[in-house]
């Protein structure tokens, strides 16, 4: 059976009322839970932009799901702190978190005031990250120098078993090269071919581990609400990369979609009133391979989807 949980968006929600919406996600029926990481908003109408760390250690004290994080070290972060991190919260709660990481967009990534790097270099740069960070989790004092720098690191406080450590992709090109280190892959919706050539490649590559997808979704009582709450707030991420990763400010992103159509927006957010045909869509991302899949309902009240999705989506899935 797949694991159906509740992604929590930070660059939408204050944290106060992401604890209360992830609590009661656990109460409906949701068996895991996922964050973002983000220093902005993807929209200046999206408001929002909590730190994940710390909401996360009040997040898993708060309830008993098991919760993962999609994060980005080498620029904003430090490797050696998100291993620190990535330590404690497995130290604190054994067992029950995982950490997904990527290569980052320049949203997030430019207030250190360091150059966005190239593709490549980035690509570079978070392989050096993820041999950083397994070799401090397993106790070894680390000193590196290529494109980051550590400089004899070691973590004091480690969990017995080191979380897992998932690789984000988009495109079966990054999958292919995720399965070469990562213990597991996580990606976004997209159309069904899509989704089957980044889960093939990252298979056929060797890769292993649970297959995670995050799904973009918009749900009310009706098709017009449903459309115009994703048009309002997911709007912004319609294009994909190299757009998504390089625009460098919530007001670029609303200046360059502020003529995007609604018709378009569906393109990435399935959007419906029909609980029936949200359970469908789910269900053939259960056929295509994925183990968990996180729904992520990109309005800014949760209470209503988190109440009709426990009571009516979450029995009919596999």
């Amino acid at each position: 059976m797949a694991t159906y949980g509740f992604h929590s968006s930070h660059e939408q929600i204050h944290p106060a009322e992401l604890l209360k919406a992830v609590t009661r996600a656990e109460q409906a029926g949701f068996a895991a839970a996922m964050s973002s990481d983000h220093f902005s908003p993807w929209s200046a109408r999206q408001g929002h932009s909590g730190f994940a760390w710390s909401w996360l250690g009040a997040a898993l004290q708060a309830t008993s799901l098991p919760f993962g994080v999609v994060n980005a070290p080498g620029q904003r972060y430090h490797p050696a702190i998100i291993a620190q991190a990535i330590g404690t919260l497995g130290a604190m709660f054994p067992g029950r978190f995982w950490a997904a990481l990527g290569t980052g967009e320049a949203s997030n990534e430019h207030i250190t005031g360091d150059r966005w790097p190239r593709k490549d270099v980035r690509t570079a740069r978070l392989r050096e990250c993820v041999d950083v960070i397994r070799a401090l989790l397993a106790g070894e004092e680390v000193s590196h120098d290529g494109l980051v720098t550590v400089d004899r690191a070691r973590l004091w406080t480690r969990p017995e078993v080191p979380p897992e450590l998932f690789g984000a992709a988009v495109s079966a090109r990054t999958a292919r090269w995720c399965a070469e280190w990562a213990d597991g892959l996580i990606t976004v919706n997209g159309p069904v071919e899509t989704l089957r050539e980044v889960l093939g490649a990252y298979r056929d590559a060797g890769g292993k581990g649970k297959a995670v997808l995050q799904v973009h979704l918009s749900w009310a009582e009706s098709e017009d609400e449903a459309l115009a709450t994703a048009h309002d707030q997911w709007r912004s991420n319609v294009f994909g990369p190299p757009v998504s990763w390089d625009i460098d400010s919530a007001e670029l992103f609303d200046m360059v979609t502020a003529d995007v159509p609604p018709s378009k927006v569906t393109e990435s957010v399935n959007v419906s009133a029909d609980l029936g045909w949200h359970a469908a869509r789910i269900g053939e991302y259960v056929e295509l391979g994925f183990d968990e899949i996180y729904l992520h309902h990109v309005g800014q009240k949760q209470e209503a989807f988190i109440d009709a999705f426990g009571a009516k989506v979450l029995p009919q899935l596999p």
